[in-house]
């Protein structure tokens, strides 16, 4: 059977897609279909874009080396990290880790999350403007490290986190120079990785005074160090730096970016914002929080799901193949890069009706333009067996903050936001809005 020829962007749209990859991977689909090659070289990549290319992708993960499609990120998150690696390994860390996800833990999350929000609300002074997307950084940033590792270590929440920029700067690169600076002694990897140090030495150090004066507790470091099942290899300390860094850049990249682009959706887009203020006030009251009360708000979890269709946290998902890969009569050899694309996806009007509308009641099952959410029509963590292990962590944070911002803010959009960035779509000059703080209900 003769290999199917794969479409290629020229020059031209080659330099459009780059300037602009949120557009320039639409038009790709709507002028060449579901699978697209987009640059030359080392920079070569192949998009299969849909839900039929989703689950080929997630359904075949021995296909794909996971340590290659994600190199760039090794200076930042380690050599054990869940998202590097593969096989037997990833299984056996991924087991160990996922107690730290578990539902009762989260909802013992839930009630600091929200003291934290309800904190950071009352250091707002009403009628200034602020840059919301900022301060949801730092906020969700310490939510992350303090409910998964404790309060010594979110004491140092913004030394952390201006390492952890640092670090992560090195791989918010063109993708050409990420390549060619792999392997290759040179400042900027340098520089990520002495801040990465600097922050493993801080956990390695919470690691030790937990052992040494046998600290108890019920987050998610506890978790780690618990001793592991008979016949499974326990993690090292190695092992548990490389959780704990890679979990902590999540909550600081990602669930901000989401929350940013949740708290935006609802207040650009008329009579939500009330909408979801009044389901809080009579479902909750004034200071319900818990996982439970959570789910409980049909319309709220409708802006979040909303906000995460239209702006997935992550704009591609990409891979590295193993060995000779087929699909759709396109073959790939071993070593090819390929991508896939949640934003895609959520934007296809095949797959969403009306797909660039911000519709919460779209998740309502008697709206007329509701469509079950499945792991390949709707894929904002991921999916198969490397999806986002956080995910129900992250939505429960996402919820409980907005919750709280719901109950004692009332925002005002001051400017423009665009997107930027396809490694963790974030607003490109943040979210500036007008506080105006306002008494949550039976508050004196």
């Amino acid at each position: 059977m003769t290999a199917r020829t794969v479409p290629r962007l020229s020059p031209g749209e080659v330099a459009r897609f780059a300037a602009d990859p949120f557009t320039g991977m639409l038009d790709a689909l709507r002028k060449h279909g579901p699978v697209v090659g987009v640059g030359y070289g080392s920079q070569r990549s192949t998009f299969f874009f849909g839900p039929q290319a989703n689950s080929f992708v997630f359904a075949n993960p021995e296909l794909f080396s996971w340590r290659e499609s994600f190199e760039v990120m090794l200076p930042v998150l380690g050599q054990t990290a869940l998202l590097v690696t593969d096989g037997e390994e990833h299984r056996r860390r991924r087991h160990l880790v996922l107690p730290a996800f578990h539902r009762r833990r989260i909802d013992g999350y839930v009630e600091l999350m929200a003291a934290n929000t309800v904190a950071t609300i009352g250091r707002w002074t009403p009628g200034t403007r602020i840059d919301l997307y900022r301060e949801l950084r730092s906020l969700i940033r310490r939510n992350t490290i303090e409910t998964l590792y404790g309060s010594r270590l979110a004491a140092q929440n913004d030394a952390i986190g201006a390492r952890l920029q640092t670090a992560l700067d090195a791989t918010d690169l063109p993708l050409g120079l990420q390549l060619f600076l792999t392997g290759i002694p040179n400042p900027i990897t340098a520089r990520a990785k002495r801040a990465r140090r600097w922050v493993a030495e801080r956990v390695q150090g919470e690691i030790d005074h937990r052992r040494r004066h046998a600290v108890e507790g019920r987050d998610g470091l506890t978790a780690l160090l618990e001793p592991a099942a008979e016949g499974t290899c326990p993690l090292d300390d190695s092992e548990i730096q490389d959780q704990v860094i890679s979990l902590m850049v999540a909550g600081y990249e990602t669930t901000s970016a989401a929350m940013a682009w949740v708290v935006h959706s609802a207040l650009s887009t008329p009579g939500v914002w009330e909408r979801a203020r009044v389901e809080v006030r009579d479902v909750l009251g004034t200071d319900e929080n818990s996982v439970d009360a959570l789910d409980k708000l049909d319309y709220v979890d409708g802006v979040v799901q909303e906000a995460l269709r239209l702006h997935p946290p992550v704009v591609v998902l990409p891979r590295v193949t193993a060995g000779e890969l087929e699909f759709e009569g396109v073959r790939l050899a071993p070593g090819a890069r390929l991508a896939i694309s949640p934003y895609v996806t959520h934007r296809m009007a095949g797959v969403w009706p009306e797909p660039d509308r911000f519709l919460p009641e779209r998740w309502q099952p008697d709206h007329p333009l509701h469509r079950p959410a499945t792991p390949s029509t709707y894929l904002p963590f991921g999916g198969g067996r490397h999806r986002c292990i956080g995910a129900p962590f992250a939505t429960a944070e996402l919820k409980t903050v907005l919750v709280e911002l719901l109950r004692r803010t009332e925002l005002t959009p001051a400017g423009e936001v665009t997107p930027v960035s396809i490694m963790a779509m974030r607003p490109r000059r943040g979210v500036p809005v007008i506080v105006r703080r306002r008494k949550a209900e039976g508050e004196q």
